[in-house]
C-alpha cells in the first residue's frame, strides 16, 4: 500500500526547495539590475514576481504543516476523525485530501 501522506510530505517539501531556489533567484535578479522595474510598461514587476512567489512558498509551507499534523494525528490514534464534530471522515474524502481535518458536513 503506498503512504499518501508521506508522498504529500515529500511533495511539499519538493515544492518548497523549488519555490525556495526561484525567490532567491529573483532576489539575486534585482540586486544584480538597477533597472526600473516599477515603471516598466513590460509585463510584470521584479517586486511582483517576488511576492507571488512569497505567497506560493506559504502556501507550500502550509501543506507541509498540514501534512505532519496528519501524520502526527495517525500517530496519536486520532487520523480519519473531525476535528470539529469528532465524527468518522469519509474515506473517499481522505483518499482525495489525506491531510482533511474535518469531515464534508464541517468543511461546508
Amino acid at each position: 500500500m503506498s503512504d499518501p501522506l508521506g508522498a504529500e510530505r515529500a511533495a511539499a517539501l519538493a515544492q518548497i526547495a523549488a519555490l525556495t531556489r526561484q525567490f532567491d533567484e529573483i532576489v539575486a535578479a534585482s540586486q544584480a539590475s538597477n533597472a526600473d522595474d516599477e515603471h516598466d510598461p513590460e509585463g510584470a514587476t521584479i517586486a511582483f514576481e517576488r511576492q507571488q512567489v512569497a505567497a506560493l512558498l506559504a502556501a507550500a509551507r502550509r501543506r507541509l504543516a498540514d501534512a505532519e499534523a496528519a501524520v502526527q494525528a495517525v500517530e496519536g490514534g486520532t487520523y480519519g476523525r473531525c476535528e470539529s464534530c469528532g465524527g468518522a471522515i469519509a474515506p473517499e474524502r481522505l483518499a482525495a485530501r489525506p491531510t482533511a481535518r474535518t469531515c464534508i458536513t464541517c468543511a461546508t
